[in-house]
């Protein structure tokens, strides 16, 4: 399938470089593998240029107004909506100027879309663009739209922002919307039937009033868990892990990686080290990775300096002789390095008050040497507190509590660190990253069949002399290269897409325009133009006597043969009725 990944932050083009949250690392990699494009919006001194290629897929930025972008990142989305759905709406700041911004914002990009606007689907993500499907749709956009939630969503008591309502309703002109957790999934229904007076099908369907239906699903975002496992086994030799290690002592190490965020409690995470540091001297060292984040914001800028001064409070009471008890560090690290540093240490700390999955602490779990892993100890009000049973859970408003599980943490026997780390081990295998993307995408393809079904010329009321004018064409042996022609508009509203050969070759003319098994030497035919299905991207169009066929990764694997040395299953569906 023919994706469009759209989000507010788009990947540089160097792949390693360091990841600044957890969209953009969960993205490069199916960019880079599935040919999508991932479109964004070009942010303020950004000196990338308009279009980049990613693997096999690119990487385009779309211009837009300098102030119009500042009210709609820095205003509405991050000092309104940030706040809103993390439930900690003492940090909302309204301005109804920068709420126009946001709805002007999203109007511009959906236009800049229509350039993509024959691609099989479109894929969205995050709060920053919660509007842009019922702004696709308003310009004539048919194709399926899906939505990701990377955030959370509070439950319908929490004081949202003043538009809710309206941005509920946007939200159902999207075909898919996924969440990380199920309570999310619920706190959304919950607020459909409280904003919206309508009622949600048990299984998260949600009919609108103007027809359309909007599917509510879970697709609990997880990380690449081998290449991290991987980078960890690797960091031995690493000279940045080296030097950031240096002088501390790992069996009395703590970690903690996150941008410099309000909602990730690193002021009480700093308290709880000096409550057991009271308690205990020099019994623990924090080694934090905090990058900076959303600077001119000015909740954030106060943030940081906050955290700054409880840090440099506890260095200046706790540390004697050289040794301070917490190193701060705010540069960006690599993947390969985060991995070294996770692995080294005894403890990793996530006191999140709100997160809608939180990556770190899977990757820490992927990170560990299996013959003495490291402790979690993690917020329980994250997304991963729901998948990774062998954590040790806090309330991040607890300082007491944080203390109290770092003692437990940090004297914890090495059989029950095994027993815990291998149970979330085998979470994060089981639900990787590609798997995230592959149901997600998966998803979409359905969506995008049923559609093409529903618009079929039989469908929709055409008339009998234009569909047998069509079908006589096709009957009549056009060639290939004619069918977009023929296929245009009348017979699913899409033009058909084509691969360098029609395949008629390869297949004799007693061939069953049925669907089908594909014969092993097309598989080798298919395999030879890279054009298999992928479970990334599980269907592409070919033809056979003129006829267009959508090739489909079928579920089971097929047998290996020279021709096909993956196994994988092919069946061919007819892109026509009665094909």
């Amino acid at each position: 399938m023919n994706l469009v990944v759209v989000s507010n932050r788009v990947a540089g083009s160097n792949a390693n470089e360091p990841k600044t949250g957890g969209l953009e690392a969960a993205l490069v990699a199916m960019v880079q593998q599935s040919g999508a494009i991932w479109v964004g919006p070009r942010r303020p001194l950004e000196a990338e240029s308009t279009v980049m290629p990613l693997g096999r897929g690119k990487l385009v930025r779309v211009d837009l107004p300098a102030e119009v972008y500042r009210r709609y990142y820095e205003g509405f989305s991050n000092s309104e909506l940030w706040p809103a759905l993390h439930s900690l709406t003492e940090r909302i700041s309204s301005s109804a100027d920068d709420y126009k911004s946001y709805c002007k914002i999203n109007a511009r990009m959906a236009d800049a879309l229509l350039a993509y606007g024959k691609w099989d689907a479109f894929w969205v993500h995050d709060y920053h663009f919660l509007r842009l499907g019922a702004e696709l749709r308003d310009l004539g956009v048919d194709r399926p739209i899906g939505f990701f939630l990377h955030t959370p969503w509070p439950a319908p008591d929490v004081q949202l922002v003043p538009h809710h309502r309206e941005l509920t309703k946007s939200m159902l002109a999207y075909d898919l919307l996924g969440f990380q957790t199920d309570e999310d999934r619920q706190n959304f229904l919950a607020c459909v039937r409280a904003d919206l007076d309508l009622t949600p099908r048990e299984d998260g369907v949600v009919n609108s009033d103007d027809g359309h239906v909007t599917r509510c699903q879970v697709f609990p975002i997880g990380i690449d868990t081998d290449k991290f496992a991987q980078y960890a086994a690797d960091a031995s030799s690493n000279a940045d892990v080296s030097s950031l290690l240096e002088g501390l002592d790992r069996e009395k190490l703590a970690v903690g990686v996150d941008r410099l965020d309000y909602t990730k409690g690193l002021d009480n995470r700093v308290r709880a080290i000096d409550h057991r540091l009271n308690k205990e001297p020099r019994s623990i060292s924090l080694l934090q990775i905090a990058t900076t984040s959303r600077s001119g914001i000015k909740s954030y800028d106060d943030y940081q300096h906050d955290v700054a001064a409880l840090v440099e409070d506890v260095n200046a009471r706790h540390g004697a002789d050289g040794w301070m008890p917490i190193r701060h560090e705010t540069k960006p690290q690599s993947q390969p390095v985060l991995a070294g540093l996770y692995r080294a240490a005894r403890v990793c700390l996530v006191t999140s008050l709100r997160d809608g999955m939180n990556l770190v602490a899977k990757e820490y779990v992927a990170a560990q040497d299996p013959s003495n892993p490291g402790v979690l100890v993690l917020s329980k009000f994250v997304g991963a507190a729901k998948e990774l049973d062998g954590a040790l859970l806090i309330d991040p408003n607890d300082i007491e509590d944080i203390a109290d599980k770092l003692s437990i943490a940090f004297s914890m026997s090495l059989p029950d660190r095994i027993c815990r780390w291998k149970k979330m081990k085998a979470r994060l295998r089981a639900y990787p990253i590609q798997k995230w993307s592959e149901d997600f995408i998966s998803e979409l393809e359905k969506i995008r069949i049923e559609k093409l079904a529903r618009q079929s010329p039989r469908d929709v009321g055409e008339s009998s002399s234009s569909k047998r004018e069509v079908e006589g064409k096709l009957a009549g042996g056009a060639s290939h290269f004619d069918l977009p022609r023929h296929l245009s508009c009348p017979a699913f509203g899409v033009p058909a897409r084509i691969l360098d050969e029609d395949f008629t070759h390869i297949v004799d003319l007693g061939w069953n325009h049925g669907p089908q098994a594909a014969p092993d030497i097309l598989l080798g035919a298919l395999n030879s133009v890279d054009a298999f299905p992928r479970s990334y991207q599980p269907t592409t169009d070919i033809y056979i006597h003129g006829h267009p066929y959508m090739a489909q990764l079928a579920a089971g694997m097929g047998e290996v043969t020279p021709n096909n040395p993956l196994g994988v299953k092919v069946i061919l569906i007819p892109r026509l009725k009665g094909g």
